[in-house]
Formats: structure tokens, C-alpha cells, sequence
């Protein structure tokens, strides 16, 4: 069987060059629409969801236990493994594959399983057991490090040692469009004396990709690298929404706690790891050598291109603000699921691990509103002169991510977010 990846592929339906959903990709989500039927699995092709529970009910799709995509997440899907994940990829490439009659000559299977994308509802794509989100861009972290601490002292004495990161919160991850409300929090601006209590003033997003995690690990347990790189099921596009005046009061000696626990928003496609494995590559070299648990015998970054665009309050105007990519990362998702289990801490299905902000070398490359206005010293121009330090309410922002293949590109559609006021 010709291999999912192929990038000669054609699906029936027809896909533009342009589109983030052609036959390569084939990521996975949960949605829902007009037939009144409760949230299911599906997966992005062209302009359309196919609905695989009607695949699985027609006998066109067999996982093993029945109903595994009538559910309302990917959790059960993904706990049968990786064979599986790999075997129902391929049968879902054949079924659309242009030159394959099964599905595309059959009028009434194809209008019960092929809905609309513009007639559909989105939903979370999987139930989050646990949030963890890394701190793994060196640019990033020297140019936080620039800001607080002074250039001779960006990175901390740790950070080229292994990746660092913290337990977020899972219950207030949500999917693309959920309004998100303006935190409250302590605040002690250096000027004031004694802390006080309100909305945060100094809102920001924090341009991350999400590892979905897809099989547990035993609680005690150290895994390899291919164990570790096995585990993952997908990524998302992650907006780490990040509180900064309140950040800078709390996080000294634990770290981030309250400001980043009020929302963190996800892409609602699933790419698998597979469907990305065209676009594999070296990621920077690391110096010192890392600890022999967290060497890599083979590349584990990849080549995505992420855009980030604003649109301030009424505006119609959306301007780009950053640009850039994942392959900057300095510690790979691989290693970031390695280090995470290295204690002998338990992995879960559902597990998903925040990259950290990603940025680049340049100053368009900056994934943060922290870096893009250097602490609001430098306000980000927008469209009929109006400038950015920081979110104000009613401010949408919109990530996207893509690898770009030959005639083809694998996207991941888009993570927006608007701000709404705290009261």
C-alpha cells in the first residue's frame, strides 16, 4: 500500500495547494454539527470533516472495540497504540485516495460521512489528564533573561543542563474560540510598597506547540528515546496566556503559579507525528553535551513555519506579529517526555506537555508580547496607529502553524482567542 506521506497522493476531494488539510495530513478532532448527534471523532480533509464513527459503523473502519469514535475525545483512540494509530491512518488515506472507488464511488456512505467544515462544531480534541509546559527556546530565555537579570546573566546555571518546565493547571485548557477572561491576581508594581488585588494590566500570549501524549508510562519508570518518541500521538498549536505583572510578583522561589493558571488555549486538530515525519530535522547544537539519559541518536525537530497575527479591539485589520519556527527549539519534545518521566513520574494518556514560547534569532521571530515590545518599552505597531504593549479587552489573537511539503503543506488550522474584561 502506497504510504500516507506520499506526497504524489491525490484525494477525491478536491484540496488547494494552500489548504492545511490535503491527504498527507490527516489530523484527528472532535466535532460536532447539524444531525443533532453528540461530539465524535473525525479528521480534517480539504474543506470537509469525515466522520469516522459513520466509517466504523459501515464496517470501513475496524480499530477493535466498537464505538472507540462515537466518543467525545481522542483519549480511547489514542490508548490503543501506536500500530493501530499507524493502520488506521493508512486505511483512512486509502478510503480517500482518488484513485480508490470504495468510498468515493459510494453517493450515500460519502454524504453520511463527509460534513461540511463551514456546518460543524469543534470541540476540545482530547481530555487533558495533565499540563506541563517547558521553557525550551534559547532565544526566548536569554531574552527574558536580557530583560531581568542583564545580559551576563540570561540563562540561568540549569537551563543548557535539561529542559526546564512546570505543572500547569489541565483544567482550563480550551480549545480555539473560547473568549478568555482577563485574570485577576496580587499585583506590586516595583513602585508600590505593599501588593494589591485586580485585573491583570500587563496581559500577553506565549507562542508554544503541544505534545500530545498518547500512552502511559509506569510510575518508577525511566524511558528512551524511542520510547519517549513512541508515546506521542500529535502535536497542537498552544497559546500559553501568560499574566505578567502578576508572574513577576509570585514567581519568586517556585515559579509561575497563578499566572498562568487562568487559561491556556489549543489548536482543535491533532497532527500526528507521523504525518510530520517529512519535515524532521537537527535541531540547534547543544553545548555542553547533554547527560547521557538525554542524548538524541537521530533528528527531533521539525521544520514548522508559526505565524502570529493581532487584531486590536473593532479593528477589522489583523497585522503579524511574529513569524517564525519550531525548529529553533533548543530541547526537543522527545527529550522534554524524557526528562518529565526521568524522576520516575507517571505519563497518562491525555498527557500534554507545552513546548515553551517559541523564538527565533531575528526580532520578527519573537513568540511572546514580552519580547516583541522588550517589556512594553518598545510598543508593536498596528494597523490606523495603534500600538500594543500588552492585550487590551477585545483584542483577538491568531496562531498557525505549517509544514510546507513539494505541491502540499501540513497545516494545523489555526488557535484564536479574544479577551474579554474581568468584570
Amino acid at each position: 500500500m502506497t504510504h500516507p506521506n506520499d506526497p504524489k497522493l491525490r484525494s477525491f476531494i478536491d484540496v488547494g495547494p494552500t489548504s492545511d488539510f490535503p491527504i498527507q495530513n490527516l489530523p484527528y478532532g472532535v466535532f460536532s454539527s447539524k444531525d443533532g448527534l453528540a461530539p465524535r471523532v473525525g479528521v480534517a480533509i480539504g474543506d470537509y470533516v469525515l466522520d469516522l464513527w459513520e466509517l466504523e459503523q459501515d464496517s470501513r473502519l475496524d480499530v477493535g472495540p466498537l464505538g472507540v469514535f462515537s466518543q467525545p475525545s481522542l483519549n480511547a483512540f489514542m490508548a490503543l497504540g501506536p500500530k493501530v494509530w499507524s493502520a488506521t491512518r493508512a486505511r483512512i488515506s486509502e478510503l480517500l485516495r482518488s484513485d480508490h472507488s470504495e468510498l468515493r464511488d459510494n453517493r450515500e456512505l460519502r454524504a453520511r460521512a463527509l460534513v461540511p467544515m463551514a456546518d460543524v462544531k469543534l470541540h476540545m480534541p482530547f481530555a487533558v489528564s495533565g499540563y506541563t509546559d517547558f521553557y525550551s527556546s534559547k532565544e526566548h530565555a536569554t531574552n527574558v533573561g536580557v530583560m531581568f537579570r542583564g545580559k551576563d546573566n540570561a540563562l540561568q546555571p540549569n537551563w543548557l543542563h535539561m529542559p526546564i518546565g512546570y505543572n500547569g493547571r489541565a483544567s482550563t485548557v480550551v480549545v480555539s474560540g473560547t473568549k478568555v477572561k482577563r485574570p485577576r491576581g496580587q499585583l506590586k508594581p516595583p513602585t508600590a510598597e505593599v501588593p494589591s488585588f485586580g485585573p491583570c494590566k500587563r496581559l500577553d500570549f506565549e507562542l508554544e506547540m503541544g505534545v500530545v501524549v498518547g500512552q502511559v508510562s509506569a510510575m518508577g519508570e525511566m524511558l528512551t528515546e524511542q520510547q519517549a518518541e513512541e508515546m506521542i500521538f500529535g502535536f497542537v498549536i498552544l497559546n500559553d496566556w501568560s499574566a505578567r505583572d502578576i508572574q513577576q510578583w509570585e514567581y519568586v522561589p517556585l515559579g509561575p503559579f497563578q499566572a498562568k493558571a487562568f487559561a491556556t488555549s489549543i489548536s482543535p486538530w491533532v497532527v500526528t507525528r507521523e504525518a510530520l515525519e517529512p519535515f524532521r530535522m537537527q535541531g540547534p547544537k547543544q553545548e555542553p553535551e547533554p547527560l547521557a539519559y538525554l542524548k538524541q541518536t537521530r533528528p527531533n525537530n521539525y521544520d514548522m513555519q508559526l505565524d502570529v497575527t493581532l487584531r486590536a479591539g473593532a479593528m477589522n485589520e489583523a497585522k503579524t506579529i511574529c513569524s517564525t519556527n519550531f525548529k529553533y527549539m533548543y530541547w526537543s519534545s522527545v527529550q522534554q517526555l524524557v526528562h518529565h518521566a526521568s524522576s520516575g513520574c507517571a505519563m497518562n494518556v491525555g498527557d500534554l506537555l507545552g513546548s515553551g514560547t517559541i523564538s527565533g534569532p531575528e526580532k520578527h521571530q519573537r513568540g511572546s508580547l514580552l519580547e516583541i515590545s522588550w517589556n512594553g518599552t518598545e510598543p508593536v505597531e498596528l494597523a490606523s496607529g495603534v500600538t500594543r504593549s500588552f492585550l487590551e479587552n477585545g483584542d483577538s489573537l491568531i496562531m498557525r502553524g505549517w509544514c510546507q511539503g513539494d505541491g502540499y503543506r501540513v497545516g494545523f488550522g489555526e488557535v484564536e482567542g479574544t479577551i474579554v474584561a474581568a468584570e
